[in-house]
């Protein structure tokens, strides 16, 4: 056998990629509120729930229904929300998608992008109100601009999974 190309059929993606990008990926978007960003409101979208979300929809059996709570006490790190809100909140959005998913036999990409839009207006609105109990954070008008960032960058977000995805399962 010629060992000059490599076997093409009947290969096996490397475990390691198959476990680490998603949970990775996830990791780097809670990371992306270290930019440098000033602002007067809340602008900057939820990027690891965007992923987290994304990643739910386009391979629904990759992780538990617990995913959210680790995920998000990472997140509650780095977002300067109360310690277990984000946990809290990306649990419930996860079991949510879990329910949601489970009623519909079939989706397309039109409802997947009303569920992650609805998932993260929630989980918006639900940090929203965890801050309003601790402290006078405001009303939802202040979180509009987000939740419309939100909805139109999702797709973008999915985009980048899907090629993540295509880079998890490659050789």
């Amino acid at each position: 056998m010629n060992t000059a190309y490599p076997k093409r059929i009947d290969r096996q993606p490397s475990t390691l990629r198959i476990i680490i990008i998603p949970i990775i990926s996830v990791l780097l978007g809670s990371m992306t509120v270290l930019v440098p960003y000033i602002a007067s409101m809340p602008l900057l979208p939820p990027f690891g729930l965007m992923i987290l979300i994304a990643w739910r929809l386009i391979r629904p059996g990759i992780w538990p229904i617990w995913i959210g709570f680790p995920l998000g006490l990472f997140d509650d790190i780095f977002s300067g929300q109360p310690f277990g809100s984000a946990a809290f909140l990306w649990s419930a959005v996860m079991i949510f998608i879990e329910i949601v998913d489970n009623r519909f036999l079939w989706r397309n990409f039109w409802q997947d992008w009303f569920l992650a839009s609805l998932s993260i207006m929630l989980a918006l609105v639900g940090g929203l109100w965890i801050n309003k109990v601790i402290s006078d954070a405001g009303n939802v008008t202040i979180l509009l601009p987000q939740i419309i960032l939100c909805i139109f960058l999702y797709p973008l977000v999915l985009r980048v999974v899907a090629w993540l995805d295509s880079k998890r399962l490659a050789r």
